[in-house]
């Protein structure tokens, strides 16, 4: 399994650096339309290979999908923490209630009923 892990590793650099050599010539990026750069009186841009445009353009996709699912799935994960919560209480009640049923009783539940006070039924 290792090995094969290696190879689609090894695979997908080569198919990198196949993209990036194929994809070295220059592009120039403008950061805002032409009609808007003589307007304002600024242009700014860069030069970039086409392979650092491409290669960035998957890395903020993938970023930004990233970020995307994290905020998609926040409910998820309130509703998980609280289940946990709840679970770990349920788990101390019933550890607390075996503690108590395993504790030798004292007297007689009978007797103790009939000590009770009497309380007035409306």
């Amino acid at each position: 399994m290792k090995t094969l892990k290696y190879l689609f590793w090894g695979a997908f650099a080569l198919v990198l650096v196949v993209i990036g050599l194929v994809n070295r010539d220059p592009v120039t990026l403008q950061a805002m339309p032409q009609a808007f750069a003589d307007l304002f009186g600024i242009s700014p841009q860069v030069t970039l290979p086409l392979f650092i445009v491409i290669f960035f353009a998957i890395g903020m996709g993938l970023l930004l999908g990233l970020i995307w699912e994290w905020i998609r799935e926040y409910p998820e994960r309130a509703e998980n923490r609280a289940r946990a919560k709840e679970i770990a209480s349920l788990r101390r009640e019933i550890a607390e209630l075996r503690a108590v049923s395993a504790s030798p009783k004292t007297g007689d539940d009978i007797i103790a009923l009939l000590d009770a006070p009497k309380r007035q039924i409306a």
